[in-house]
């Protein structure tokens, strides 16, 4: 078996760790209001859990290749793509590993969305692993991860009770939708931009029909669903700051 699919399985077996054996011991240990959740709260939240390891570990790789490699940013088609690989073969386990959950947990995991971004994503992520095909844009794709964190914080914050005044709950709110942009949203034209430039080049013939259509198609159909997602995420960031001024107003108002 390729070194890259032994860390899929290694990654799986990891994630799955995390998910049935860590976390549950861990929140216990570490959180207060993580005993009274009901059992299908528990089960999203551990699925969270390791969806924000993930996205550390994976998002913070991919910066520093995107900083360093530079074999990777110097032929973004046929770079040298071992390290690209490894974190390919990071992401690929957890997805696998989240759909597995989504499936067995649909009641309380299940989203159309989340299965056609991770089948999007696997399928183009096979070319780099089975071929070392395209590591700068399968790397690059990886950076949107750096959200996840803030994203999941929400959840969090939610289940436990927290009022969506709370200032924590703010600041983590703008923070989603600041990260969110900037890794998903604000980088689609430089993108698009390096995507266009390797155009009728000799390496882009020679990659052939089925890796450039997994390349343009899983790459639209993942900024097709980050641009819903975003659009979510700045309505309901809308709506909580809107009603904490209108609150603060009100409480203004009370007092003089």
């Amino acid at each position: 078996m390729d070194g890259s699919y032994l860390v899929v399985v290694g990654s799986l077996f990891v994630f799955q760790l995390l998910f049935h054996v860590i976390s549950p011991r861990l929140s216990t240990l570490l959180s207060w209001g993580y005993t009274r959740l009901s059992q299908a709260q528990k089960t999203e939240w551990h699925s969270r859990c390791v969806s924000t390891i993930h996205a550390l570990v994976v998002g913070s790789l991919a910066l520093y290749i995107l900083w360093f490699d530079d074999d990777v940013n110097r032929d973004r088609i046929w770079g040298d793509p071992r390290l690209v690989k490894v974190n390919i073969a990071i992401a690929s386990g957890y997805l696998i590993n989240d759909l597995m959950l989504l499936l067995w947990h649909w009641k309380t995991l299940g989203d159309r969305y989340f299965i056609s971004h991770h089948l999007a994503a696997l399928y183009a992520y096979q070319y780099v692993l089975a071929r070392g095909l395209l590591p700068y844009f399968a790397n690059f794709r990886l950076i949107a991860e750096l959200s996840t964190p803030f994203v999941n914080q929400r959840w969090f914050f939610e289940v436990l009770g927290f009022p969506r005044s709370a200032r924590l709950v703010l600041l983590n709110g703008v923070a989603m939708s600041i990260s969110f942009f900037l890794v998903r949203i604000a980088v689609i034209p430089s993108y698009y931009q390096q995507v266009a430039s390797s155009f009728g080049t000799d390496a882009f013939h020679r990659l052939g029909l089925g890796p450039q259509c997994a390349w343009i198609v899983s790459s639209l159909a993942l900024d097709i669903l980050n641009t819903i997602w975003m659009y979510k995420i700045a309505r309901g960031c809308w709506k909580i700051l809107f009603l904490s001024h209108k609150h603060r107003k009100t409480e203004l108002s009370k007092n003089s």
